[in-house]
């Protein structure tokens, strides 16, 4: 994967992560976190509509739907241990999208609230955190 896409990936990211991750801070995190929230569910970010993004954890596989459901990315989850996991992509639907099949994104759940996990993510040089809700 060469260096640009890398960029344009954590740039994206990171601006839609921290702008989210500000407006929805984890005032009252749980003590430990509750890793296993993130095993199963469907899950939205605080200020995207539903329709923008969303994703679903089922089985170890985690699928992102974007475009209103149209798009998708669908990765298989290999879990490290309680709060450390992998998300490795393997099938997209838009071509253009700059995650690539085979992408590793090495994923940390660093603190919960309730419904809210807020996940530290690193692909190779890049580290960002998105904080989801968790809606089922």
């Amino acid at each position: 994967m060469n260096f640009l896409k890398i960029f344009s990936i954590g740039i994206l990211v990171m601006t839609a992560s921290q702008v989210k991750a500000q407006q929805t801070e984890i005032k009252k995190p749980d003590n430990p976190a509750k890793c296993a929230n993130i095993r199963e569910g469907k899950f939205l970010r605080t200020n995207y509509p539903e329709g923008i993004w969303y994703m679903t954890i089922k089985d170890n596989v985690q699928t992102e739907y974007f475009n209103n459901g149209k798009d998708y990315i669908k990765s298989t989850l290999v879990f490290v241990d309680d709060c450390n996991y992998k998300s490795i992509v393997m099938e997209k639907s838009d071509k253009n999208d700059p995650a690539q099949i085979g992408d590793v994104f090495n994923n940390k759940v660093i603190e919960t609230q309730d419904n809210f996990l807020k996940i530290q993510s690193k692909i190779e040089n890049t580290q960002f955190d998105v904080v989801y809700v968790k809606v089922k």
